[in-house]
């Protein structure tokens, strides 16, 4: 199967919206409210797909298909990172975990962006528990393991020779 750039950005675009309206069912219908950091991971995802959608429209050829795969990863690179913080924090021992703080519409309405995006990324307490496994993983680490495969996907997408 030989894909196009156009519908290789398009299967990005459409893995992201998936994974999504996974969480939106997670949220919903399973009940599991996202943590702050959680949030953080719906944003790169919502962010590589909306990336990825605009250049399957776009269709971008020779350096610019490039230039958009890396753009596309380094957006993917982002959330992935929030999903490996968020990993690390939920595999420290109990008397090592930051403290709850308070909810993110609470910091949104108080703090200063640098104070909340700080805030947020030293984690806290309810980012650390564990309310929901598949095959013994967490959802930030399949979260994680997606952010890989977008962006072995984009750069694959941009960088393959035609």
């Amino acid at each position: 199967m030989n894909l196009t750039q156009r519908q290789g950005f398009a299967a990005i675009a459409l893995l992201c919206a998936a994974a999504m309206a996974f969480a939106l069912y997670a949220q919903h219908v399973l009940g599991l409210e996202p943590c702050p950091l959680c949030i953080f991971q719906r944003v790169g995802i919502i962010a590589t797909g909306v990336l990825a959608a605009l250049f399957a429209v776009l269709n971008p050829q020779q350096w610019r298909a490039r230039l958009a795969s890396t753009l596309v990863a380094l957006t993917a690179l982002a959330g992935g990172s929030v999903s490996a913080w968020h990993v690390y924090l939920q595999h420290l021992p109990k008397d090592q975990v930051p403290a709850c703080g308070p909810g993110l519409d609470f910091m949104l309405e108080t703090l200063p962006w640098q104070q909340l995006l700080e805030t947020v990324f030293k984690g806290s307490g309810e980012c650390a528990e564990i309310g929901w496994t598949f095959l013994g993983q967490s959802m930030p680490a399949w979260t994680g393991l997606l952010f890989l495969v977008l962006i072995i996907t984009a750069l694959w997408n941009g960088w393959r020779r035609r």
